[in-house]
């Protein structure tokens, strides 16, 4: 009997050390913590927990009170606000490694926005009195965490930014330039789109098919290929350009297109499945 309880204790004590080890994995992966010392990621990773969410479920609501920061470890987080009109409004879509709500760890007010899940999700909750107390005796933490907020905030005021002064072809075509691997190229750059049209619609502000609209005249004008979430910038700078010159497109003349009627129709069959 004291053998098979002391085996128990062995194991137990194993898979905490194991849960630890991946748990300071997932946050060394973080930019928050990017080059921290092991033992400091370990004394994070300490007062860390693990929380499951299924797809559609909700991490926090906006105005609760704040337990902590959190770090996705699998899957995607969607930050959002409904308006009165019910219509909805996504401030950023969190994924593998990346931050989010770091602010309430310098703030009571409360989570500033809904979360929830857009896929089935597992998430790392970063207690806030602990955390605190380590930002005591580690003030290079805190400036980590001062920049961290900072970066969050200007992507808002971008996004604001995005919604109040660009027209929806800038904002999509901006939105693909960042999501770009080679966004200076003159070749062809595939974006791979990991959320559904509509998601992304909701990030861009606009409806569904207001976006395949504008997916569809930028194929027109020869600047995109889409193939299921898949969009191929077919010249990255010129489509830059574009933006830079606020997209004025031209009209282009159906001789100067290399694909045919029957390749046209297929494409657009291609834009509007988008989801």
């Amino acid at each position: 009997m004291c053998q098979s309880t002391e085996s128990s204790k062995t194991v137990s004590s194993a898979l905490a050390e194991f849960k630890q080890a991946a748990i300071a994995t997932t946050l060394r992966r973080c930019p928050l913590f990017a080059d921290m010392a092991s033992n400091d990621l370990n004394a994070i990773a300490s007062m860390t927990a693990v929380k499951s969410l299924p797809k559609g479920a909700y991490l926090f609501w906006e105005g609760a009170p704040a337990h902590g920061f959190y770090v996705v470890q699998k899957g995607a987080i969607k930050l959002h606000r409904l308006n009165r009109k019910g219509q909805e409004q996504v401030f950023h879509v969190f994924r593998a490694t990346e931050s989010f709500a770091e602010e309430t760890i310098l703030s009571e007010a409360g989570y500033p926005a809904d979360a929830s899940a857009t896929e089935d999700s597992r998430i790392l909750l970063v207690h806030k009195t602990e955390f605190l107390g380590l930002l005591k005796l580690h003030p290079e933490l805190a400036l980590r965490l001062l920049r961290s907020v900072s970066q969050q905030v200007r992507t808002l005021m971008g996004l604001v930014d995005d919604l109040t002064l660009k027209d929806v072809k800038t904002r999509l075509a901006i939105w693909l330039i960042q999501h770009c691997p080679h966004p200076e190229s003159h070749q062809p750059q595939r974006v791979q789109i990991e959320m559904t049209k509509r998601l992304l619609a909701l990030e861009l502000g606009v409806t569904s098919e207001t976006l395949s609209r504008t997916l569809a005249k930028f194929r027109n004008h020869q600047l995109v290929r889409v193939e299921g979430r898949s969009v191929t910038l077919t010249c990255p700078e010129k489509l830059a350009a574009s933006v830079r010159s606020n997209l004025d497109l031209p009209p282009v003349s159906i001789s100067t297109r290399p694909w045919t009627r029957g390749a046209r129709e297929c494409d657009a069959d291609k834009v509007a499945s988008l989801a």
